[in-house]
């Protein structure tokens, strides 16, 4: 097996990363992103490369040797409506829209591995290279696997990466069972009389009482749950038609649910509704609530994670691998493809000194492109070793 130059791919994934990051495309609009994709796919001269799976998903296919099993490795390619704050010379051109959350990234890295494979070669078998459409949604992966993407492009075991800010640049971290927390939306909508702001008993506003729901709902958690479940609930949102002198006639109290078990996300919305309920007839008021589940909890193999642990080490070092120590409350559409086939999720470190994902001032940093795109073959040769 020839020796890399991975000097030489991390200076190509870094260009790859810094233009994707200037073309952000948000949720089943990755058009461009795609078409990039699936032409440095094929100039890798991987076996065959499927565009518009799920709407505007890519699909590679790479096969060395006999071997009759195949590992998927997934990477998300969508970008966030969110405004760009800084002066890179390769920030957004896309008005309101930016990678917030290191899909460019992501993407890149699996590029690299499928570059490093197709180069090098080293494994037995087949190995699916997707790249999916609206991860910030929780729709793309559904979308992928509503396409067929099971019966036209079939594997055994999936793995899938994140960078994490804060942890440490080639650092790796995962564990096994829950690693990350179903997301549930809700709206409530509050409606009564609004009216004149001199004469609040001439109606029924609804300010004062959706001010109390909000407080409510935070005893969900802290006084309805059970201590040993995790769960949050988050209002975001609270609007209303009123004005500077006018009282409101409706309010719409929005937000999310996160947990771990089915039956936690359905106690939170048996008790929002009872919570909601019971708030609209003491202020005399109607109310509506909906409630929908955005992403699943993402589980872990359990094999698979050791298995995941043990290529991580072997290819970034066992002083930089570590057992997560505790779930994460944010969500992945990744865990969609766990419901048909085992796997792994992992973290990467993006750095100490990151800003947030989510915000306006996050960026990948390119130190890491390397570091996952190693793993990502890592896991292929340890999962399909050749003879």
């Amino acid at each position: 097996m020839p020796k890399p130059d991975l000097d030489a791919l991390q200076s190509e994934m870094t260009a790859w990363r810094r233009h994707l990051h200037s073309h952000p495309e948000f949720g089943f609009e990755e058009k461009r992103t795609a078409t990039f994709v699936a032409q440095k796919l094929r100039e890798f001269g991987l076996d065959e490369v499927v565009e518009g799976i799920g709407g505007t998903g890519v699909v590679g296919t790479l096969k060395r040797g006999s071997g009759n099993r195949a590992i998927a490795l997934r990477a998300d390619m969508d970008a966030l409506r969110i405004t760009e704050q800084g002066e890179r010379p390769y920030r957004s051109q896309t008005p309101g829209v930016m990678h917030a959350c290191g899909h460019d990234g992501h993407t890149s890295m699996l590029l690299g591995a499928a570059k490093l494979l197709a180069e090098e070669g080293g494994f037995d078998g087949t190995v699916r290279f997707l790249f999916q459409p609206a991860e910030e949604w929780g729709r793309g992966a559904l979308a992928m696997l509503d396409d067929g993407l099971m019966e036209r492009f079939p594997f055994d075991e999936i793995y899938g990466l994140h960078n994490m800010p804060g942890l440490g640049i080639g650092r790796f971290q995962t564990r096994a069972g829950s690693f990350m927390s179903a997301e549930d939306n809700f709206e409530i909508v509050l409606k009564g009389v609004g009216g004149h702001a001199a004469k609040p008993h001439a109606g029924s506003e609804v300010l004062v009482a959706a001010c109390a729901l909000v407080m409510q709902l935070q005893t969900i958690v802290s006084r309805r749950l059970s201590p040993a479940d995790i769960a949050v609930v988050s209002v975001t949102e609270l609007l209303t038609d009123g004005t500077r002198n006018v009282l409101p006639g409706t309010a719409r109290i929005l937000g999310d649910a996160r947990s771990f078990r089915p039956e936690v996300s359905a106690a939170i919305e048996r008790q929002m509704g009872i919570i909601a309920r019971g708030t609209a007839e003491s202020y005399n008021l109607s109310h509506e609530l909906t409630y929908t589940r955005e992403f699943v909890p993402l589980v872990n193999d359990a094999a698979l994670s050791q298995e995941a642990l043990a290529a991580a080490r072997t290819v970034l070092g066992e002083d930089n691998v570590a057992v997560a120590s505790e779930p994460m409350t944010g969500s992945e559409d990744f865990a969609r493809f766990l419901d048909h086939v085992p796997g792994c999720f992992a973290y990467v470190g993006n750095g100490e000194g990151s800003a947030p994902l989510h915000n306006a001032s996050y960026d990948f940093d390119d130190r890491g492109l390397i570091h996952g795109a190693r793993f990502h073959a890592g896991i292929v040769r340890h999962r399909l070793r050749a003879g």
